[in-house]
């Protein structure tokens, strides 16, 4: 099992910056790829960034260019920097550690992008 913790969630005007942490309970990232999701109201979940083992990142095409997923392995924390923010990122940002055939999932944190 692993438990994941997300947190720097909140709230901030267009334009600004966030930085978002996932704790994860264990050592798993040269296992598992480690990835933001996002869901706002009446939509899907998405991908918003991936980062596999090996370092390779993978990146949705609305947030290209403005945010960026990294991992501190001493911490055991993957963080998501979102730079420009735009109210079309308001949403509850998640946490994923997935390796077939497991697929862990963290609470969510909330973001508002909103003036």
């Amino acid at each position: 099992q692993v438990q994941l913790v997300e947190s720097g969630g909140g709230l901030v005007q267009p334009g600004g910056s966030l930085r978002l942490s996932c704790a994860a309970s264990r050592s798993i990232f040269s296992m598992y790829v480690m990835g933001w999701y996002r869901q706002a109201p009446g939509k899907q979940r998405e991908l918003v960034a991936a980062l596999a083992s090996g370092g390779s990142t993978n990146y949705a095409d609305s947030v290209k260019g403005r945010f960026t997923i990294s991992r501190d392995n001493a911490k055991n924390t993957v963080y998501l920097q979102m730079n420009s923010l735009k109210p079309d990122d308001t949403a509850i940002y998640y946490c994923n550690a997935y390796r077939f055939p497991s697929d862990y999932w963290g609470q969510g944190t909330q973001v508002t992008v909103s003036s």
